[in-house]
């Protein structure tokens, strides 16, 4: 998938792509050609990336080949020990969850996952949780308290399955309790928004004393084509719905939504994963450091301050 903006960058790309293949075979001719693609690809990603209007990002942050929750996982974990069902009804695929280790520390690991292939996007519903997705949450999250580990969450989907049987089976609750044991969490907690944060879907899972959003996700109430019919009936406002719902990283910096904006590599995370992970595994130590200090108490409060802060306003 080649995004109609992205196209004479990705052809810059792959030329440096191959020179870079040629030079580590030997070929040391090709060294200052290298070097000059290279500061034009630098070039052309900062002026790309940076002038990209909020619908372009949320066609970035919807991206098929963009990390999803098991790449960073699998990047950024060790020993990762996935557990399964809610202990009510059953397993839903389209949240992972379970224990592993950063940088020797155990911690829990909870997140929306959407699936690579066809087959695996319908296997785990396009990342969008029926109610045992977010009762098997709930329960990883409460066994992290218990055992005092750090909590993690990875943030990305459309919103929650609002079928039939989803409804039948409690997902306004599920969500609800969810959003309740979050934040009530007397362990420090993150959630990362590394694609589509949609409704209370992805609500559910970032309550948290830091919120993290890569520079290309998208975090919303509602979809912007969801947006744009409610608003003007007509799906051909979807540009409009994106600029009126502030819902990239820029926009929820400043206000007050999420902490730390996590930059994309050379502009886009599904260009290099592994560097993208890297980043994010930064971020994640500095937010560590910063929490693990604190006491249950503190945690506690200034999760509590955070999100109960957000929305007020002064009149002048």
């Amino acid at each position: 998938m080649i995004l109609e903006f992205e196209k004479d960058y990705l052809e810059l790309y792959q030329k440096v792509d191959q020179l870079k293949r040629i030079y580590k075979l030997g070929n040391r001719e090709k060294e200052e050609e290298l070097r000059k693609l290279q500061r034009e690809l630098r070039k052309k990603a900062k002026e790309l990336y940076k002038k990209l209007d909020p619908w372009d990002r949320v066609l970035l942050a919807r991206h098929s080949q963009r990390p999803h929750t098991l790449d960073y996982i699998n990047m950024i974990f060790k020993d990762f020990i996935e557990l399964h069902g809610d202990r009510c009804f059953g397993d839903d695929k389209s949240i992972v969850a379970g224990f592993a280790y950063f940088e020797g520390m155990p911690v829990a690991v909870i997140g929306h996952e959407k699936g690579k292939s066809t087959k695996e996007k319908m296997e785990r519903n396009f990342g969008m949780p029926h109610p045992e997705g977010y009762r098997k949450a709930i329960r990883v999250a409460k066994l992290a308290e218990k055992y005092l580990m750090p909590v993690i969450t990875f943030v990305d989907t459309p919103g929650a399955y609002p079928g039939i049987g989803a409804e039948e089976r409690g997902q306004s609750e599920a969500i609800a309790e969810s959003l309740y044991t979050f934040g009530y969490l007397k362990v420090p907690s993150i959630a990362v928004i590394i694609g589509e944060g949609g409704s209370g879907g992805a609500l559910a899972l970032a309550v948290a004393n830091r919120v993290l959003m890569f520079e290309n996700a998208i975090y919303s109430v509602i979809s912007p084509e969801g947006c744009a019919a409610i608003l003007w009936k007509d799906q051909s406002k979807v540009k409009e719905a994106s600029s009126a719902l502030k819902l990239t990283a820029q926009d929820l910096l400043k206000l007050g939504v999420i902490d730390y904006i996590v930059p994309e590599p050379l502009g886009a995370s599904h260009i290099d994963p592994v560097r993208s992970a890297r980043v994010l595994k930064y971020f994640l130590r500095k937010c560590i450091r910063e929490l693990v200090s604190k006491s249950a108490e503190e945690i506690l409060r200034e999760r509590i301050e955070k999100f109960g802060s957000m929305g007020a306003f002064l009149e002048q």
